[in-house]
């Protein structure tokens, strides 16, 4: 049974522990999606520590969820915190670098949630391209990252975040199978439907 009062504890504490966790705005775009697609399995790139699995698995009630994280604290975490919530039987958790682990899976996904290491989100969105069912869908979170994609943000803390970033909403917008927007809401996120 899901688990309403501990899905609240985990999003508080994570709040105060300035965990980055899904924004409320960005997870109601998320929940139309889900809501629609009905998927049967979701992979998720970014654990953190198991909130957004948890809500997808509340808004997917039909849906495997394979979510990776590369901390082994906030992977330990996520693993208490599914439980208490009441959804471990539907979430696998891996602990590791994406980067690694991505090739080693072979299921076939409704939706790919990114959130996780900026740097990588190229690779990360071919990998979400190789994985995915025909006419699934790809959703990354924070593409404009606090404003600095779109604008001509230089400095050298994030440049290659940012870089990446731009690579990825690049690839989104030109490849000839994918289908992209983007929206202003929360850090923004990239919406992208493949056709194979």
């Amino acid at each position: 049974m899901f688990n309403e009062e501990a899905l609240t504890i985990v999003k508080e504490k994570a709040l105060e522990d300035h965990i980055p966790i899904i924004m409320d705005d960005t997870l109601d775009v998320i929940k139309n999606i889900l809501e629609k697609e009905n998927p049967k399995r979701i992979l998720e790139i970014g654990t953190a520590v198991g909130y957004s699995a948890s809500m997808f698995a509340k808004y997917a009630p039909n849906a495997i969820i394979d979510t990776i994280e590369l901390n082994e604290e906030r992977y330990n975490e996520a693993k208490i915190n599914v439980q208490k919530i009441g959804v471990e039987d539907r979430i696998n958790l891996y602990l590791g670098n994406a980067v690694e682990i991505l090739p080693t899976l072979n299921f076939e996904y409704d939706i790919v949630f990114i959130d996780a290491n900026k740097g990588k989100y190229p690779v990360f969105l071919q990998e979400g391209i190789r994985l995915i069912k025909s006419e699934g869908i790809i959703i990354a979170d924070n593409v404009l990252y606090k404003g600095y994609v779109m604008s001509d943000y230089n400095k050298h803390k994030q440049r290659t975040a940012v870089r990446h970033l731009r690579e990825y909403i690049k690839e989104a917008m030109e490849n000839p199978i994918l289908e992209s927007e983007i929206l202003e809401v929360g850090d923004g996120i990239a919406i992208t439907k493949v056709h194979k």
